[in-house]
């Protein structure tokens, strides 16, 4: 494909780990859809990155999670751990600002894993496609150790 027209796009894993279908995630919203479809990272990495080139069009105030738009008008949401919302920010360090470009490896966010875990909470990190309205179609690699900002971890279509 070329210039400006391209559908076909790749997403690298936002933290290094090993991927895990996004229906075994142990909360009801991602399991069963609810928020977009993809797949999740259970992280052995403290450091997550964009798994695109695009804009950081939302940050949470507590940074566990943010939202990217890609080319095309995809849009994605890495959420650093589950329930992790409860922590208000402790043990997040954001990299970067919402409204930032971003480039595919570029650090968003720094975690704490000690603080995080010894809260009792897990690390499991959604990547999902937020709006499935522009897509075509999408392909996850299920199963594998991923090397964050490297490993290619999801495909896609853009209509």
């Amino acid at each position: 494909m070329f210039g400006l027209f391209k559908k076909e796009g790749a997403l690298v894993a936002p933290i290094s780990g090993k991927t895990v279908d996004i229906t075994t995630v142990p909360d009801a919203v991602f399991a069963e859809k609810m928020a977009g479809d993809g797949l999740a990272i259970d992280p052995t990495g403290d450091t997550v990155v964009a798994p695109a080139d695009g804009e950081l069009t939302m940050l949470f105030g507590t940074k566990h999670a943010f939202g990217m738009t890609l080319d095309k008008g995809v849009q994605i949401l890495v959420h650093i751990g589950l329930d992790t919302v409860s922590l208000n920010g402790e043990g997040f360090t954001a990299l970067k600002n919402q409204g930032d470009m971003v480039k595919k490896g570029e650090p968003i966010v720094k975690i704490d894993r000690e603080l995080i875990q010894g809260k009792g909470l897990s690390l499991i990190t959604p990547v999902i496609f937020t709006d499935m309205e522009v897509l075509k179609s999408f392909e996850a690699q299920l199963g594998i150790d991923v090397i964050a900002g490297e490993t290619t971890v999801l495909t896609y279509k853009a209509k």
